[in-house]
């Protein structure tokens, strides 16, 4: 069975062994440490130049990871003050790279043939979504106060949903400053890190493609505590969405959807402004079938 070694999920970092940065590359400011919050190994990403301090898999760009999982999982913290810069080189049934980028830096999506620049921003919990001015505030280094975080990116869905093409796997990923990073997990299945195991089966939501967070992949929850009252979670773009999003960031979610239902629809629609409409509306122009078939036309 092609990539079955990958299910039900793959732990990127234990399955290349990161740690011995023979299949992974770092430069500059790039170090193990123990995190006392998480009470285990996390790997801190930092420097005031995202392109000189960065973990990189695999470790050239000759060669690739070949990951065929749906859904990326980052476990990750923003460095309080600062900016970070992520990159994933996803590849298309076709066999076009495509570079998907999301950073605090970012003050606008921009879209290309090849590459999608997300905004990302920290500590959009308390209803701001929705309000473009308190919006607009949110864009910028990361809060004092930002939490580790689980983001979920379905990788299949931002190839359909932005360039309308069919995902393929995963090629590479650079974790640029300023960060601190736990882990990556790549799966088919949705992990609610806020569902114990025995929730899960009581809810069959296996049925539903949902299951518990790996143990291994688990951010740690004292007793008599709630994940989600400990951490963030992202999912971009939301359960079922064919709305086009502007920038990656977590959700308002209704107290009465959060209680009535343990898996949580934890992204909310932006709305696009008309230029990022424009713009995404002349890629599908340029990415339609007669102009792959001849790439290296310029479009008329």
């Amino acid at each position: 069975v092609p990539a079955a070694w990958q299910r039900p999920y793959l732990n990127v970092f234990k399955h290349f062994r990161v740690e011995e940065w023979k299949r992974s590359a770092r430069e500059g400011d790039v170090a193990a440490i123990t995190d006392v919050k998480l009470k285990g190994t996390v790997y801190r990403i930092r420097g005031s130049v995202p392109a000189s301090n960065y973990l990189q898999l695999p470790r050239t760009g000759t060669q690739s990871l070949g990951l065929v999982g749906r859904y990326l999982y980052l476990l990750f913290r923003p460095m309080p003050r600062k900016h970070f810069v992520v990159h994933l080189d996803v590849v298309t049934e076709e066999n076009q790279v495509v570079r998907v980028s999301f950073s605090t830096l970012f003050k606008e999506f921009k879209s290309t043939a090849t590459w999608l620049q997300f905004p990302f921003l920290c500590g959009a919990a308390e209803g701001s979504v929705c309000d473009g001015a308190a919006r607009r505030d949110l864009v910028g280094a990361a809060p004092a106060d930002a939490r580790w975080t689980c983001l979920v990116l379905d990788l299949r869905s931002i190839l359909s949903l932005y360039l309308s093409r069919r995902h393929s796997h995963l090629k590479g990923i650079k974790l640029c400053s300023n960060l601190l990073v736990k882990n990556l997990c790549t799966s088919d299945l949705v992990f609610d890190p806020g569902v114990t195991f025995s929730e899960a089966r009581h809810a069959e939501l296996a049925c539903r493609g949902v299951a518990p967070m790996p143990r291994e992949m688990a951010f740690p929850v004292p007793k008599g505590e709630k994940w989600h009252d400990l951490y963030d979670y992202i999912r971009f773009p939301s359960e079922g969405s064919k709305l086009l999003y502007d920038s990656i960031q977590k959700s308002c979610p209704s107290p009465t959807a959060v209680s009535e239902d343990p898996v949580r629809q934890l992204a909310q629609p932006v709305t696009l402004t008309k230029a990022v409409r424009d713009r995404l509306s002349l890629v599908h122009q340029i990415t339609s079938p007669k102009a792959v078939s001849a790439p290296w036309r310029k479009p008329q």
